[in-house]
């Protein structure tokens, strides 16, 4: 097959795709052209406003909460499309421990529209997997919801400019306390990130402390100001 033939195909490919019914990636149920059915839809869980402008924990009047006051993480904001909670989680779970690709534009296309009214970063850098667990599920979640982003932004994906260089346990398996003393130096940087504004893309936030983590990386690599643009987000610091 020529070049200029296959990208052809695969538009093709993907618009008769997008014409034909599909099955709700939560209930099984009609879902049309799209990935979701109606009532599926309608019952998303979108993250609250007002929130704290740092970790977007929500507050009363978008104030910083105090947990961030008191210690303020390496992140300058934080964007969220979702809270972390039932049938959101399932829709991730399904992407994550299901390799249900087909849950990416439906994860993706939600902070997108967060994102959009955001100051451009200069690079979108995905949470990058440890090396072990990234060939058990044969693909990184966090990347395959930034590509979506980058394109649709036309900011630069930053692939290789971190890496996980220690695999650490399930950050969801340990209480806050262990929290960062288990993810505490997981994280390399090869990249000179000096002056740069950066955006960290994930799937969920919780605690904060895996992206906290991560931005004390990117600073000490001359990065001036980290967004973390999570698809979920908890509802309280755990």
């Amino acid at each position: 097959m020529s070049n200029f033939a296959s990208p052809i195909l695969n538009n093709c490919a993907k618009l008769v795709q997008s014409l034909l019914p599909q099955d709700c990636l939560l209930c099984g149920a009609a879902a049309g052209a799209g990935k979701l059915c109606p009532a599926c839809l309608a019952h998303l869980p979108y993250h609250p406003a007002p929130g704290c402008p740092v970790c977007a924990i929500p507050t009363t009047r978008g104030e910083v909460c105090g947990q961030c006051l008191k210690k303020p993480p390496a992140y300058d904001t934080t964007v969220a499309a979702f809270s972390y909670v039932f049938p959101l989680d399932a829709l991730i779970q399904a992407l994550k421990y299901g390799g249900n690709l087909a849950a990416v534009s439906a994860l993706a296309q939600p902070l997108l529209e967060r994102v959009a009214v955001e100051p451009r970063p200069d690079l979108l850098i995905p949470m990058p997997l440890f090396p072990t667990r990234l060939r058990e599920r044969g693909f990184n979640q966090s990347m395959e919801l930034a590509k979506p982003l980058a394109r649709a932004l036309d900011v630069p994906l930053a692939v290789d400019s971190a890496e996980r260089i220690r695999d650490t346990a399930p950050q969801a398996s340990l209480p806050l306390k262990e929290r960062r003393s288990n993810i505490k130096g997981a994280f390399g940087c090869n990249a000179d990130l000096s002056g740069k504004s950066v955006a960290i893309v994930d799937d969920v936030m919780t605690s904060g402390a895996t992206l906290d983590e991560l931005a004390r990386t990117l600073r000490r690599r001359g990065a001036a100001r980290i967004s973390a643009w999570v698809v979920a987000r908890g509802l309280m610091h755990k």
